[in-house]
């Protein structure tokens, strides 16, 4: 009798095709992390402070004053927030449209949307190699964000191929693709900044080639390459013909969050998720600031901090997560990985020494690395088999959303009270989901 907690050779072909997807696909997303500064830089002379760029800095140099009481030329508080909006405008609108395909891959199948969603991030890359004016990146930016549909989708591939007694170590897969292409993403993104395709062909300025370009070209290929091997090597997980007819009408709206009151352990899951990553992306967003402020870390500092907490949490994803997380309890080591997360935010904020430092962004390794998969498949584990694109799509959804309300309340705490108090409001605010975590249903789960 086989071990219920063993994957199927099937749910194993399509684990690695599904690590795999989103691995080449996280990699080309994360490669412009490390480029904004140099971006808003680049359009701000082309453009001579008329246009589009003119008012990003207008609008960001009124928040500064009322933040800190005093504006700059370029300094990091107006390049990080241009960042941050830039950031925030993808957020937005994968929280839109996350729904949308979750609901579509319920309906067509995974396979279709993944096709149509890796095709829409080809093209909005190509819109970034060709973006001669600031226009052009942020259209570029709008696509790519609109077709992000890919980790909702991915979540419902190990869904459909997975057990509720392994669904845990299924997930767990989708957090070591995001550990690992959050590594490297921004190393390629830092390396191709230094290759100027203008510099070594002058005459493709006329067609919009930019300093940035090469970076961009390199995460065009990878989402291709991403493309093809969907086509080749992934076989669809859903028979949505196979499901019996719902009898409950559900929309793509994505605040229909509340719909999912009728599955509460959905409902509780999400919430818990949304406030969690509420205050993780907001620390993500600041700790520039700080590790700038305190320890004068340089770009490739920087980098090299967040390949370590990657590294962090691509192991501890792989290793501890993937094997102990069903025996220990999905709701138990999410609960624990939000208590793990506070420490290292109250370690890291206390930090005046690197030694300090490190062991507050272990914390945060480990505990984000506990956290994420768990709730992601406490959220599969309690959705209907015919709803489970729609619910992960809306979890994702939220995720989304706290991302553009995450960073922005960050940055207004940071400026006004500094970054102490920031980190410290920060892990005192995780007491909220990890009470409201504890609401989450106790999970049935059949062995035959």
């Amino acid at each position: 009798m086989q071990n219920p907690e063993q994957l199927t050779a099937q749910a194993k072909r399509a684990l690695k095709s599904v690590f795999l997807v989103l691995f080449l696909d996280l990699v080309g997303f994360s490669i412009i992390f490390p480029l904004f500064p140099g971006i808003l830089k680049y359009y701000l002379s082309l453009e001579s402070n008329t246009g589009i760029v003119s008012i990003f800095l207008g609008f960001i140099s009124k928040l500064e004053l009322w933040l800190n009481g005093s504006a700059g030329q370029l300094n990091r508080f107006p390049i990080v927030i241009f960042g941050g909006i830039l950031g925030a405008l993808y957020s937005l609108l994968q929280f839109f449209f996350a729904p949308f395909w979750g609901r579509l891959s319920d309906k067509i199948g995974r396979r279709p949307v993944l096709l149509i969603s890796v095709a829409g991030m080809v093209l909005s890359y190509l819109g970034w190699i060709f973006a001669g004016t600031f226009w052009l990146l942020i259209l570029s930016r709008v696509l790519g964000g609109i077709m992000s549909g890919n980790i909702s989708t991915a979540s419902a591939v190990v869904s459909d191929v997975t057990t509720k007694a392994n669904r845990s170590r299924g997930m767990a897969i989708i957090g070591i693709a995001f550990g690992m292409g959050f590594i490297l993403g921004p190393v390629i993104g830092g390396l191709l900044s230094k290759v100027n395709l203008l510099e070594l062909y002058p005459g493709l300025a006329a067609w919009g080639i930019n300093p940035f370009s090469a970076p961009a070209l390199f995460a065009c290929v990878l989402s291709l390459v991403n493309w093809l091997l969907i086509f080749k090597t992934l076989q669809e997980s859903y028979a949505p013909h196979q499901q019996k007819e719902k009898t409950v009408y559900r929309s793509i709206n994505p605040f229909c969050f509340l719909q999912t009151k009728e599955h509460p352990g959905v409902f509780w899951t999400i919430l818990t998720y949304f406030l969690f990553i509420s205050v993780f992306s907001g620390m993500e967003f600041t700790l520039n600031f700080l590790l700038d402020e305190r320890f004068a870390f340089d770009p490739m500092k920087i980098g090299l901090m967040f390949g370590f907490v990657g590294v962090v949490m691509a192991l501890v994803q792989g290793g501890y997560v993937r094997r102990k997380a069903h025996k220990i309890g999905e709701k138990r080591m999410s609960i624990q990985g939000i208590f793990i997360i506070a420490l290292g935010l109250a370690l890291v904020g206390l930090s005046h020494h690197l030694s300090l430092l490190y062991l507050g962004l272990f914390f945060l390794g480990v505990g984000a690395a506990m956290t994420t998969p768990c709730l992601t498949a406490l959220a599969s584990l309690f959705a209907p088999s015919e709803d489970q694109g729609w619910v992960l799509g809306v979890f994702r959804s939220m995720g989304a959303f706290a991302r553009v309300l995450g960073p922005l309340i960050a940055c207004v705490v940071y400026w006004r009270f500094g970054s102490v108090a920031a980190y410290l409001i920060g892990a005192a605010f995780l007491v909220i989901p990890i009470f409201i975590g504890l609401q989450i249903p106790k999970v049935k789960v059949k062995l035959s």
